[in-house]
């Protein structure tokens, strides 16, 4: 493998993690403001809103490589491959 395609293991891991964590709160948020399921402590989903968060989630990780060339996190960290 060359040296400049080389990403280390550990950011690929910590962009992973927080993608996850960001992707996760953002379209909950979305998700708890159009459904009704914002509480005051945050939001809380069950059902059908929950179905579709994690759905927006795995949209989110299978689009944003093609439509964006990475993550969002992964291109911060440059874990991009």
């Amino acid at each position: 493998m060359a040296e400049e395609n080389f990403v280390s293991t550990w950011r690929i891991i910590l962009a992973f993690i927080l993608d996850f964590i960001t992707a996760f709160v953002v379209f909950g948020f979305l998700v708890a403001f159009l459904t009704g399921g914002l509480t005051e402590n945050g939001f809380q989903l069950s059902g059908f809103p929950a179905v579709l968060l994690f759905a927006a989630i795995i949209a989110y990780f299978l689009l944003a490589k093609r439509v964006f060339g990475g993550r969002l996190w992964e291109r911060i960290l440059k874990a991009v491959r």
